[in-house]
């Protein structure tokens, strides 16, 4: 849908720009911006306040998906006005073009592909709160799901068996068999859930903004075996499997702070460090050894080496950056 192509075929992350309704490109090689994806106007609709973002790969190809709420969530993540629509952008990571932009009923927290790759499950913010599950190769609309109210992000279990969507006015979370599209069962957690984050530890976890904590559910027995008590709005939470760490990024004081199982599922903190003005999203290269933290209010995306927990440098990016995915 877009006519200028990129090249961009080597490793990078993504940045998705809510305010800018850019993708700024760094090169992990370098950490430099090596590309900048231009959203609004560029498919002859207005592509305003991009959200989220996420990545499939095969053999063939390298897509990506954007959700559009189409207001500010840097502020906090409840619904917008009644009536409110959402968008979804499909894009050619390689070429950095626009493959498909089409407007969904509801404003939307995210966009994801399921681990097959055959399916887009898009989020559905309204108090009928929804799941709808596209074809990702005809987008025609597949099947929807009655979760709990306003959820927010909808996310897959690092071993693609259970979806998870946060109902942030029910403080619940609804776990969904990819394949039946069956809801499973639903957890209570805390007050107004966001997100639920994968580990490659057999854990989802789920950053609670208004409760100010996390909470740890086993994948495997759908049960909530721990709240980790933060005293801070949390902005995202991520599982670092080479140094057993979660960590959890501090929107309002701008940095992360990090934790550790001390056995049962007794998370205590170890430390933190400052990143940026409004620490949003986080994402660990392959191996664990670097991250890279959106700094939504300083308009930079900080490069940490994970080891010392010390940052390498800050790299200047669109305004008020959010999602972020890394490309191998």
């Amino acid at each position: 849908m877009t006519t200028v192509e990129k090249n961009i075929n080597y490793p990078a992350a993504y940045i998705i720009n809510g305010e800018s309704s850019t993708i700024s490109v760094i090169k992990l090689s370098t950490n430099t911006i090596t590309d900048s994806i231009e959203l609004m106007g560029s498919s002859g609709s207005m592509i305003m306040w991009p959200h989220h973002i996420y990545h499939h790969q095969n053999a063939a190809i390298h897509h990506m998906t954007i959700g559009v709420p189409g207001m500010d969530l840097s502020g906090g993540h409840t619904g917008g006005m009644p009536g409110m629509t959402g968008r979804v952008v499909v894009m050619d990571a390689v070429k950095g073009i626009i493959l498909k932009n089409f407007e969904v009923p509801v404003m939307n927290h995210n966009a994801v592909y399921s681990p097959d790759g055959s399916e887009i499950w898009i989020s559905q913010m309204g108090m009928i709160g929804k799941v709808l599950v596209y074809d990702a190769a005809t987008y025609a609309l597949k099947n929807t799901i009655i979760v709990g109210q306003e959820p927010a992000e909808i996310t897959f279990s690092a071993d693609g068996t259970k979806a998870y969507a946060c109902n942030g006015m029910d403080n619940t979370v609804s776990v969904i068999n990819p394949s039946t599209k069956a809801v499973l069962t639903t957890i209570n957690v805390e007050m107004n859930p966001v997100g639920a984050w994968p580990s490659s530890i057999g854990k989802m976890f789920i950053d609670n903004e208004d409760g100010q904590s996390i909470s740890v559910i086993d994948v495997a027995n759908n049960t909530n075996d721990a709240t980790i008590i933060l005293t801070f709005k949390p902005g995202y939470a991520s599982y670092n499997a080479a140094m057993s760490e979660l960590w959890v990024t501090d929107a309002t004081n701008g940095k992360v702070v990090y934790y550790k199982d001390m056995g049962g599922n007794s998370w205590m903190k170890h430390g933190e460090f400052a990143t940026g003005a409004d620490a949003h999203a986080i994402a660990f290269t392959n191996d664990g050894a670097t991250a890279y933290v959106t700094n939504q209010g300083a308009n930079t995306v900080s490069v940490i080496n994970v080891t010392t927990h010390t940052k390498i440098k800050d790299i200047a990016v669109g305004k008020k950056p959010n999602g972020i995915v890394l490309k191998y």
